[in-house]
């Protein structure tokens, strides 16, 4: 079984609605975000012949989701009141409305989702909100 991993950052802020305590306040985060891929066997003609995936086309779509993160406020939907919202939104903030409470938990499951969905066959995906402390999800197989 081969196995690749590549990771990407991004910074946002996000905050815990419901939470008792200083989470419940919006703060932010550096973030990782951590995929790994495998395979059972390896590309076998072509210029991509001996590869799981190209490491760049991997890089890329890990990339592409960070940067679709980076610098915005991530908040849970029904957490905010629609004045606030609108208020964000004039004044030029980048916002996104997640289905779900944004915790590293939750994000490695939507992350591993959308990798999925991507055509990756994902082991796991693994979420860093601080250096030391992450979330791994794997998925049910």
């Amino acid at each position: 079984m081969y196995l690749l991993k590549t990771s990407a950052e991004f910074d946002s802020a996000h905050f815990l609605y419901g939470y008792n305590g200083k989470c419940s306040n919006i703060h932010g985060h550096r973030w990782k975000i951590e995929v790994s891929v495998l395979s059972e066997k390896l590309i076998e003609s072509g210029e991509k012949r001996g590869m799981v995936i190209d490491f760049g086309d991997l890089k890329k779509i890990v990339r592409l989701l960070a940067d679709s993160f980076d610098h915005a406020l991530i908040y849970e939907k029904g957490s905010l009141k629609e004045n606030t919202i609108f208020a964000l939104k004039d004044e030029g903030f980048k916002i996104i409305e997640v289905d779900f409470r944004p915790t590293a938990e939750n994000f490695a499951k939507h992350f591993y989702d959308y990798f999925a969905d991507k055509g990756l066959l994902v082991e796991s995906v693994t979420v860093y909100e601080t250096p030391e402390n992450c979330a791994i999800y794997k998925g049910e197989r």
